[in-house]
């Protein structure tokens, strides 16, 4: 027993440890995603300059409430296509660990096309 409990709750933490590292991973997908929704409906160019800042700063928000602990620190950054026909959000940050002095991070992408949408007749 002296040595199957130590190897058991070695696992059992190892267990942990990846099923937070995934919930980090998803919690960035999830606010790339929410990023790439708000990005891909941005009428013009002129728009999209001045919406950028905006929509980076609820990324981060959003990915910091629905993460709560899970993602530390998350980090947005937008890019747009060369034509501005897409856009695509990168979300960044900390995945919390239970092992002091092991940095697990994460970079989780999203990208759409952006809608353009035709006048009326």
């Amino acid at each position: 027993m002296a040595f199957i409990a130590p190897v058991f709750l070695l696992l059992v933490f190892f267990g942990i440890q990846v099923g937070l590292w995934a919930y980090g991973r998803s919690v960035a997908l999830a606010a790339a995603r929410e990023g790439v929704a708000q990005l891909r409906v941005v009428p013009d160019a002129q728009f999209a300059a001045e919406a950028d800042p905006v929509v980076r700063d609820h990324v981060e928000r959003f990915a910091t409430t629905i993460g709560r602990e899970s993602l530390l620190g998350p980090r947005a950054a937008t890019s747009w296509s060369a034509d501005g026909n897409s856009v695509t959000v990168t979300v960044t940050g900390h995945v919390i660990s239970l092992v002091p002095g092991l940095d697990l991070s994460t970079t989780q992408h999203a990208s759409g096309t952006v809608e353009r949408f035709g006048g009326v007749r």
